[in-house]
């Protein structure tokens, strides 16, 4: 099945930043992506799986908000206030509850925070830093890998613009008592005042979230959220070459995801979403659905730039069990892959009789010649 057609797509949108990926919170469509799976040093960005840990063990019981950490002198050392990093001043050798250490990392992106955390939870930060990448497979992030709990340079640390929105949508979805905190404008610590870093906060475009990052190897990076006008977009972007460049693209992607699609109901639950060839069966096309209705995002401008097609392997040999997985609808906006539904047997399809397999059987014989020839 075809919407719109194959040429080559120039980019719907252009961003300066080097990497970038934004997608829709309702439907999983990725309305945008460029160079999102390439891997970059996290800076602060790292701290957002350092909260997803402490989320986890707070949501599996292993933690409480009241808990209190001690703050050693490593942690005041490395991230607290003779470190000159990012920092909620903790003080050396007190004792901190957890929730005031969150707030500390998530409006003040605290390194002290992130240290005293670590060694609180795991016994140090190298320790920690494998609790990060674990949970990272656990939710399905596959090209991220953390070494410290901070986003401090350091050897083998990576992460990619989709698994930081991947990662973001988690935090919103699974911990929405604790993602209220990445809206929260500032906060005070040891009588000193720090505002949140996030510049969309404050720029009245519905913005809930996420961080902000720097490193001289990746530039200005951010992972921001907005809701409005009934949806709720996600984006990350990185390599930019100043705040108020970071501040800007950001604003510009998440304003244009908001106003430059018109959502589309295309397929109710149940309906049958087309039919793929049978392979030696009573009948020889099988029709097949999604588990539930699927909608997606088109641009109002550019419509004619999005492609949907039934992928699978085959013809589909017989005999075929209804509700079995048969392939995947995938859709195209421009040159961007943008979103994939599983696709199932609508129907139960038994064998044929021997006439119709062998004919079957030597159609299936061309086939494969002519896809051994033309590749």
């Amino acid at each position: 099945m075809f919407l719109g057609s194959q040429a080559a797509f120039a980019q719907l949108f252009e961003t300066r930043a080097r990497q970038a990926f934004l997608v829709d919170a309702a439907t999983g469509t990725v309305l945008f992506s460029k160079n999102a799976d390439e891997r970059i040093p996290p800076a602060s960005l790292a701290k957002l799986m350092t909260m997803e840990v402490v989320f986890h063990a707070i949501k599996s019981g292993r933690l409480s908000l009241e808990d209190t950490f001690y703050v050693s002198e490593n942690a005041w050392r490395t991230g607290g206030a003779v470190s000159g990093t990012s920092t909620m001043f903790a003080e050396i050798k007190s004792s901190v509850p957890l929730e005031a250490l969150i707030q500390g990392v998530v409006v003040q992106s605290a390194n002290d925070g992130c240290i005293i955390i670590a060694e609180g939870m795991a016994g140090s930060e190298e320790n920690f830093a494998k609790l990060m990448t674990e949970r990272a497979r656990a939710i399905g992030l596959e090209n991220s890998n953390f070494v410290n709990s901070t986003g401090l340079p350091a050897e083998g640390q990576h992460v990619t613009m989709r698994d930081l929105v991947k990662l973001a949508i988690h935090l919103w979805r699974e911990y929405p008592e604790f993602y209220k905190y990445y809206a929260q404008e500032s906060f005070t610590w040891n009588k000193i005042l720090q505002r949140n870093r996030n510049p969309l906060l404050r720029m009245n475009i519905g913005a809930d979230g996420l961080k902000t990052g720097y490193t001289e190897a990746s530039g200005y990076a951010i992972v921001g959220a907005v809701s409005r006008n009934g949806r709720r977009l996600f984006a990350a972007l990185s390599g930019l070459d100043s705040e108020n460049e970071r501040a800007e693209e950001s604003r510009k992607l998440l304003d244009w995801g908001i106003r430059a699609f018109e959502k589309l109901e295309v397929f109710s639950a149940g309906e049958t979403i087309g039919h793929v060839a049978v392979f030696g069966g009573e009948k020889s096309e099988l029709a097949v659905r999604a588990d539930g209705p699927i909608a997606i995002f088109r641009p109002i401008i550019n419509s004619d730039r999005l492609l949907a097609r039934i992928v699978y392997e085959g013809p589909v040999p017989a005999p075929i069990e209804e509700g079995t997985r048969i392939g995947t609808l995938k859709v195209w906006i421009g040159e961007t892959l943008s979103q994939e539904t599983p696709l199932y047997a609508a129907e139960s399809i038994g064998k044929g009789d021997l006439s119709d397999r062998a004919l079957d059987a030597v159609g299936e014989l061309l086939i494969g010649w002519l896809r051994k020839y033309r590749s």
